[in-house]
């Protein structure tokens, strides 16, 4: 009998990864965009720059994700040899 599976969904780590590095990307641009004058770096703001580029990031991890799923089977065995869950 073939095993029933499922994706991992909201517990993917590349999930939690995409979300996080997405966020701080966010804040990032929108700190490059309005922040505060000068920091050092001629024309360009490194917020601005670091922002997006970690937007890309997170959304290449988010796509990954969504594209190629972890499987999770719906029953495992345990070391007993015992069928659990």
């Amino acid at each position: 009998m073939p095993s029933k599976q499922h994706t991992a969904g909201a517990f993917d780590i590349r999930n939690v990864i995409g979300g996080l590095v997405g966020l701080y990307g966010i804040i990032l641009t929108v700190m490059g965009i309005f922040g505060a004058g000068d920091n050092g770096t001629g024309d360009a703001s490194a917020n601005l720059w670091a922002g997006l580029a970690m937007l890309v990031v997170g959304v290449i991890f988010l796509a990954w994700a969504r594209l190629r799923p972890v499987k999770v089977p719906a029953h495992h065995e345990s070391a007993d040899g015992q069928n659990a869950g």
